[in-house]
């Protein structure tokens, strides 16, 4: 019976100790969850918003960290073009594309005489330009792409080499004959005038005036005035066909060197015979005479597009070193025409014949640097003037070359020439 007694006793704190610990444990665990709970509010209450913020800015940063080349490459771009303040302009324009000039040798022409057999046409282009700006001032300018619309139509010109002279000299009453394959007839003596009718190689003409380089002629029943340069007589002395000769009126050195200062029009010519203009370039330092093999060029030149030759013959001394250049003798090209500084020898024109750059770099600077624009000029056009700033050599300066000692270097080349006469 006591045995027993002391079992039940036994369970019973058993009971108590099991009761009393599992209370504990519940009050803990209670007292555990209470303070979590209050942890928890506590912590949204005062850090919620932070840590939010916190996630967020975390998330833009590894967002920005992906980026960061890209990001970095565009400033630095930013920054370069802030730091240069330069921009790029692309442009579509069209623009007339020059002819160029053939020049024939004729041996039955007397020497120094001119006879057009074509008239040159010029045809359409399309040029994408780009041009460079720094501070909003234009630093450069360059043709990146050409597209031709229309074709252009050369001009074709004999030359006299005969080893004579004819004096003749065409009168009132005279017939003359078209030697150009057409001929505008007009109104007055004057590219600009209206149109009458169009003459053809070979047609006659009969003289009635004569005004300077003008004849004014009957032909059919019409009346009105042509270039004597497109028209010959039949001479019956010797049998041959001759034009106006140029070659004459010879001026003396002290003459022609009284008009050389370094503003001096260069929309003049320079007034020298072509015996004048081989004299002064025949020259020692012409090692592939180039130039003394041209020399009549630079006469016919002046003849055609009232420019000063030698200007022009300094301009292509200066620009080939007397035409020893890479682009002169590979390209025919005395003047590195079209040879932008981006890559001067691949983007210069090339040239069948020294005539042909001699006469097409005349007509450039007479049509855009030498005249204001609407000025009359040769074969009826007018001047477009896009670079005129005078036609001094300080004025084509500004808009031919980059080199700002140009012009005086181009003058040294004229002094020199206008000093062998």
């Amino acid at each position: 019976m006591e045995a027993k007694d002391k079992t039940i006793k036994k369970r019973i704190k058993k009971r108590k100790i099991h009761k009393k610990v599992t209370l504990k444990n519940i009050i803990i665990f209670l007292a555990f969850i209470i303070s979590l709970l209050y942890i928890i509010i506590f912590y949204n209450f005062y850090f919620a918003r932070n840590d939010v913020y916190a996630k967020e800015t975390i998330s833009n940063v590894e967002t920005i960290k992906m980026s960061e080349a890209k990001r970095t490459d565009i400033e630095t771009k930013i920054i370069q073009n802030i730091n240069s303040n330069q921009r790029e302009e692309y442009s579509i324009q069209e623009e007339e594309l020059e002819y160029l000039t053939q020049y024939k040798n004729n041996s039955t022409l007397p020497k120094g005489t001119i006879q057009v057999l074509q008239e040159g046409r010029e045809g359409k282009q399309e040029i994408t330009i780009k041009r460079v700006y720094e501070d909003e001032i234009l630093v450069s300018e360059e043709p990146i792409k050409t597209k031709i619309i229309k074709s252009a139509i050369n001009k074709v010109v004999e030359i006299g080499t005969a080893n004579y002279r004819d004096n003749y000299k065409v009168k009132k009453g005279d017939t003359l004959y078209v030697t150009s394959d057409r001929l505008p007839v007009r109104y007055e003596p004057s590219e600009q005038s209206q149109k009458v009718t169009t003459v053809f190689k070979g047609n006659e003409l009969k003289v009635l005036e004569i005004n300077g380089d003008w004849y004014k002629i009957s032909y059919a029943d019409m009346t009105g005035y042509v270039k004597s340069e497109n028209t010959t007589y039949l001479n019956n002395t010797n049998n041959q066909t001759t034009t106006t000769d140029f070659s004459n009126s010879s001026k003396t050195k002290t003459q022609l060197i009284g008009k050389l200062t370094f503003e001096m029009n260069l929309n003049n010519p320079s007034g020298l015979t072509l015996e004048q203009f081989k004299k002064v370039l025949a020259d020692s330092k012409d090692k592939n005479k180039i130039f003394e093999n041209n020399a009549q060029y630079f006469y016919y030149i002046e003849q055609q597009y009232n420019i000063n030759g030698i200007f022009i013959a300094a301009v292509g001394i200066h620009e080939s070193a007397w035409g020893t250049s890479k682009i002169a003798n590979n390209k025919n090209n005395l003047f590195g025409y079209g040879a932008y500084d981006s890559n001067p020898y691949n983007k210069a024109y090339s040239f069948s014949s020294y005539a042909e750059s001699i006469d097409l770099i005349a007509r450039v600077f007479v049509k855009y640097y030498l005249n204001p624009k609407g000025t009359n000029i040769y074969g009826g056009e007018k001047a477009i003037g896009s670079y005129y700033n005078g036609a001094t050599l300080s004025g084509v300066n500004k808009k031919y070359a980059s080199d700002k000692n140009w012009a005086n270097s181009v003058y040294q080349h004229m002094k020199y020439l206008y000093n062998k006469l």
